[in-house]
Order: C-alpha cells, then sequence, then structure tokens
C-alpha cells in the first residue's frame, strides 16, 4: 500500500492537494490523529485493490505532539509499509493575507494576533518539515499549478522524473520571483519592446518569439541552459531535490523572458521531464 501524510502549516493548499490526490485515486482521510494512523493503515492494506493509495492530512488541529506525527511515519516504515510525507509551506506574509481573504480563523489563533499565531504554528511545524520527503513552497503558486505540482509528484506518469520543474519568466524592474533556484538574464537579447509593430504583443506570439530567435545567440543560449540543466538535473534528484524553479527574466517580462521560457520549457518536456510554466508579469505594463 502507498501511504502518504500530507502536512503543512494552516493555509499553504493541503485541502487542494487532498483534492487533487482524491481525483489521482488515493482514498484521503482529512484531519486524521497521528495515533490513529497505524491502526488505519493497517486495515486498509488488508482490505481491497480500492485503498492500495491512501493519504492522511495530519496538522496542528489534532492537537498532538509533532514527534508523535513523525514518529508515525517512521514506525509506518518499519513494517514495510511505503510511507511517504508532503510539506505544503508559505511564506508568512501569503499566509495572513489568504486567511483575511477567507475570513477563517486560524486554529491557533485565540487572541486575534493571525501572525501570533502563524509563528507559533511554524515553530510546531519545524520537526514535521525536517522529516518531510516532500516540500512544496505555495506562497507564488496558483491553484492550477500546485494541482500540477502534486499530480506530477504522485500521479504515477511513467517514464517521467521525479522532480518537478517550473518555468518561471519574470520583469527584473519587478523583482527576481523569492521561489528562484536559478536564474537566467536574457537581457542581452535585441528588445521587441522597440519595434512598434511587436511593443504590444507578448513573447507568446509567432511575430515576437520569430523575432527573438533571428537572433543566433537565442538560440545558442537555449542550447546552453539545457546543456547546463541536463547536468544539474540527475544530482540535484540525487540529493532528494523534488522540485526545481529556473527563473528567465527580461527587463519587463512580456517579451524576451516569455519567449525563452517557453522554449525551455519545450526543450524540456521533449526529455521527459515534468514541467510547468507561468508567465509572472506578462500582463503587466
Amino acid at each position: 500500500m502507498d501511504c502518504l501524510i500530507i502536512s503543512g502549516m494552516s493555509g499553504a493548499g493541503k485541502s487542494l492537494a487532498a483534492d487533487v490526490l482524491e481525483d489521482a485515486g488515493y482514498y484521503c482521510v482529512d484531519n486524521m490523529p497521528a495515533s490513529l494512523i497505524p491502526r488505519f493503515a493497517e486495515l486498509f492494506s488488508s482490505s481491497s485493490a480500492k485503498y492500495k493509495k491512501v493519504a492522511f492530512v495530519v496538522d496542528v488541529r489534532g492537537g498532538e505532539s509533532r514527534e508523535s506525527i513523525v514518529s508515525v511515519k517512521r514506525q509506518l516504515n518499519q513494517t514495510g509499509l511505503s510511507c511517504r510525507m508532503l510539506f505544503l509551506d508559505c511564506r508568512d506574509d501569503a499566509l495572513i493575507n489568504r486567511h483575511k481573504a477567507t475570513r477563517r480563523r486560524h486554529p491557533l489563533d485565540d487572541s486575534g494576533n493571525i501572525a501570533d499565531a502563524i509563528a507559533r504554528e511554524r515553530k510546531l511545524m519545524e520537526p514535521i518539515r525536517a522529516e518531510a520527503d516532500y516540500i512544496i513552497d505555495t506562497t507564488a503558486l496558483s491553484s492550477a499549478t500546485l494541482k500540477s505540482h502534486i499530480l506530477n509528484m504522485f500521479g504515477g506518469e511513467k517514464g517521467k522524473t521525479p522532480m518537478v520543474i517550473s518555468v518561471v519568466s519574470f520583469g527584473f524592474k519587478y523583482g527576481i520571483p523569492h521561489e528562484s533556484d536559478t536564474v537566467f538574464d536574457v537581457r542581452f537579447l535585441e528588445n521587441p519592446f522597440y519595434v512598434p509593430e511587436l511593443r504590444e504583443k507578448t513573447g507568446l506570439d509567432k511575430a515576437v518569439c520569430d523575432f527573438i530567435f533571428s537572433d543566433p545567440a537565442a538560440e545558442a543560449f537555449s542550447s546552453r541552459v539545457i546543456d547546463l540543466l541536463d547536468l544539474l538535473i540527475p544530482r540535484y534528484i540525487k540529493e532528494g531535490k523534488t522540485s526545481l524553479v529556473v527563473s528567465v527574466g527580461c527587463t519587463g517580462g512580456r517579451h524576451r523572458s516569455v519567449a525563452l521560457a517557453e522554449r525551455l520549457k519545450d526543450d524540456l518536456m521533449k526529455k521527459e521531464h515534468n514541467v510547468v510554466i507561468r508567465h509572472r508579469d506578462i500582463e503587466k505594463g
């Protein structure tokens, strides 16, 4: 039986993750007390094929010590069951905004101070995060992108690597994406912004893409980045890294970075990698 424990910060996306996994064939149990997981796992493992993939959502709502959650995972693995842990994290300011937007009380908020409750929860969750096999920072992820991450990790597609590679285009004038693992600057290429008939288009338009790749340097750059990633990705996977964010930046994030990011995405997908793409600043002026 494939057993997955989903944990993480309140508001980081655990409910969405459970919904996605349920659609992918997992039997999901929300707000499961950690002490009951071994018994449930035993029952599921001896039952029909319906329960061959099970996910338990555990967090601070259970009221149990974080050490008990960690020990349960280790206990299950010692009994021969395959048990992994997914931890969903998120930056504090984004969590505060999410709680305000949904108007839902944080489970540890007993004084009306959301920031304090999040700080307390983060301290409590440190041992669980350290034990996790997979960590996803959802701060900058849309629901659709998070869904893609979950499906790529646990959807069971054969032939694909276990790492999710996020290719992000951005504009330097709006800041480098904080989640970036590697950043490439394509401002050395001629800017379509200064070509009147291309200014209002984006790197998704064929005319802009053709203009950018008419410069041999664009093709050479893409080829060299892929060569570099071919070297890095297997080593990252060997070290246990499950996600890689490759950011490509130009001045405004509408033309050059978009076109180059799309090319990198296509080249990585041809190599059977799990790839998602996001154009962070494409709609900005």
